[in-house]
């Protein structure tokens, strides 16, 4: 028997369908050592995932002198540019999942606490029409770790979040999509996911196809947790 379909597929931007982590850490180090402070790799890792007003103020209190609001500008410019330059530094087999996805008619949105204009740079690089809509961290009501962006993309998209998968790489990212009730799947990239409340956790989308998610999803939109 074949596997019903989830109505949507919600992504994470940053390090879940693009590999951008690394280009956040090339803008923070400077700006933080600019100012006269130190950063270290474990503060940097310890952004990922987070909104970026919250990041701002860890930098600030790492010595950043400057606006929450200026530091997200100069941060979302400096990696904007490098996304302008270098193109989209896709993660293994999320361009080709999301192609699959399109193909087979499944609605899918875009949720990042990256700025708009930063989802814009990465959306209008894509190589095919890949989402029905974006919520990006300007249009999010509350940042994750609440669920409010992906609620918001079943809104837009006219499903309910129960009928929707989230794929997300970080753990406030994939506790946002726990807490929105999607069937929630964790890629790693840079910190661990095991005890964050994924309904499964894949080392790599490479090699994923629509079949294994409609697997996923229908053994898990009405069960327990693993």
């Amino acid at each position: 028997m074949t596997s019903p379909l989830p109505a949507a597929v919600l992504w994470d931007m940053d390090g879940t369908l693009v590999d951008t982590e690394p280009y956040w850490m090339a803008a923070e180090g400077p700006l933080v050592t600019s100012h006269g402070g130190t950063w270290t790799h474990e503060q940097a890792l310890g952004l990922v995932g987070l909104g970026l007003h919250d990041s701002a103020r860890i930098l600030q209190d790492a010595g950043v002198q400057m606006a929450a609001d200026d530091i997200i500008d100069h941060l979302t410019e400096t990696v904007s540019q490098q996304l302008r330059t270098d193109g989209n530094p896709f993660r293994p087999g999320a361009l080709e999942l999301l192609r699959g996805l399109r193909e087979a008619g499944i609605k899918t949105a875009l949720v990042t606490m990256s700025m708009r204009r930063m989802a814009d740079t990465v959306v209008s690089a894509m190589p095919f029409d890949a989402f029905d809509a974006v919520i990006a961290g300007d249009d999010a009501r509350r940042p994750k770790p609440h669920p409010d962006g992906y609620l918001q993309a079943c809104e837009a998209l006219g499903v309910d979040v129960a009928d929707a998968v989230a794929i997300e790489d970080s753990p406030n990212g994939l506790r946002a999509a726990v807490a929105s009730g999607a069937v929630s799947i964790g890629v790693p990239l840079m910190v661990p996911l095991e005890g964050v409340g994924a309904h499964a956790l894949w080392d790599t989308l490479e090699g994923r196809t629509v079949a294994d998610l409609a697997a996923l999803f229908a053994e898990h939109r009405t069960g327990d947790r693993s």
